[in-house]
């Protein structure tokens, strides 16, 4: 038994077709519609279309769409636009032989295509413009502000609460949360740091070698690094590797709306979240900001033995009478402000994450941002204060 397995060849579709006739007795027109008016096939039609919306005629007007094999949305508005035309002119454009479908959807489309709104931005005044987007500004500062405070209080508040039924903040978070922002940064921050040192040395010592004080340069990297740019450096590099962590971490937990279940079954997520982060942040920031100035202080002794000849024993010495207490603890004693400020604008990044991936990536992108900037302004403050008091 021999089974017939050719296929019939699909029939090919017809693009869309337009023509006009007279009616019977020369008092209207007919345009009679055929073939597969859709988005793909109706670009033979759309010059025939134009003349037809411009010509003018009397009488009465008749669409006959009984040929038309398939129909769409743009199809549709085709003849919808040459329906409000003729109608524009006084014809009354009647559709003829239109099956259920195509007078459905002919009839859901407007008669006009509404007007774009108008732009209310060009009908504002010159203060307007300029101060408006200043105004919005220092609002959503005053907003974040807010939020940060509520975050570090929540945070506070979550903590006693828990240590109050005598859970406890679970020690087990803490140590992981360290193990991630500081431990696993050590490589990285070594690396930086020691390239830094390395630089400032070579670049101090090759503008005091014109005044014969090379040595001096051990005074410039002691006290740069330990003052400012060590814990400077550190923290906006945390900004960036662990600020932009939480950010994300919190953010998704938000999209998931698992914050929403730790709510609903009687946690506070501030407390269980943003606390453990926090204390991991304030304890790891400091001990890098350790390492990297160890690293960066290394850095400056190994350039500055291959480009000035200034041997180790002789960069100790001069690192000891050039740096005393204060250079030490006023870069230490930065390190918790700038790690708590890291923490608490990650954290309220991540709260304001909506329930798209756009939304998240915006939301990390502005946490970093906003973290460094924090972290330059405690730099700043903290400069300000210490001349202030001659520390």
């Amino acid at each position: 038994m021999l089974l017939n397995l050719s296929r019939k060849k699909p029939v090919p579709s017809q693009p869309a077709e337009i023509k006009a006739e007279d009616l019977p007795g020369g008092d209207g027109e007919r345009y009679i519609l055929a073939g597969e008016w859709r988005n793909h096939s109706i670009s033979p039609v759309l010059k025939a279309f134009g003349d037809l919306e411009k010509s003018s005629g009397s009488g009465s007007l008749e669409i006959d769409v009984s040929g038309i094999d398939g129909i769409d949305t743009s199809g549709a508005w085709l003849i919808r636009r040459l329906m409000s035309a003729k109608a524009e002119q006084g014809r009354d454009a009647k559709l003829v032989g239109a099956e259920g479908t195509i007078e459905e959807l002919v009839g859901a489309l407007p008669e006009k295509t509404p007007a774009p709104p108008p732009n209310d931005q060009d009908k504002r005044s010159l203060f307007d413009r300029v101060f408006s987007p200043v105004g919005k500004t220092m609002t959503e500062f005053a907003g974040d502000f807010v939020a940060a405070m509520h975050i570090l209080g929540s945070a506070v508040r979550g903590a006693q609460l828990k240590f109050g039924r005598g859970s406890g903040v679970s020690p087990a978070s803490v140590v992981t949360h360290i193990d991630r922002m500081g431990v696993r940064a050590v490589p990285i921050i070594l690396l930086m740091s020691f390239l830094i040192g390395a630089i400032i040395a070579q670049q101090g010592a090759f503008q005091l070698r014109y005044f014969g004080a090379e040595i001096f340069v051990v005074d410039l990297v002691g006290i740069l690094q330990l003052r400012e740019i060590g814990v400077l450096i550190t923290a906006i590099m945390i900004a960036g590797r662990s600020g932009s962590a939480i950010t994300a971490e919190i953010g998704s937990m938000k999209m998931r709306e698992e914050i929403d279940a730790l709510t609903v079954i009687g946690l506070n997520p501030v407390g269980v979240l943003v606390f453990p982060r926090l204390v991991a942040l304030t304890i790891a920031l400091p001990l890098l900001t350790i390492v990297a100035n160890l690293s960066a202080l290394y850095g400056a002794a190994v350039i500055t033995l291959v480009y000035s000849g200034i041997t180790f024993d002789t960069f100790l010495s001069r690192l000891k009478e050039a740096v005393d207490f204060s250079s030490v603890a006023s870069g230490m004693i930065k390190a918790p402000f700038m790690a708590l400020a890291i923490g608490i604008v990650a954290a309220v990044e991540g709260m304001k994450v909506g329930g798209s991936a756009e939304s998240l990536g915006q939301h990390v992108t502005s946490s970093v941002v906003k973290s460094i900037f924090a972290v330059i302004l405690i730099d700043a403050m903290f400069a300000i204060f210490y001349s202030a008091i001659d520390f």
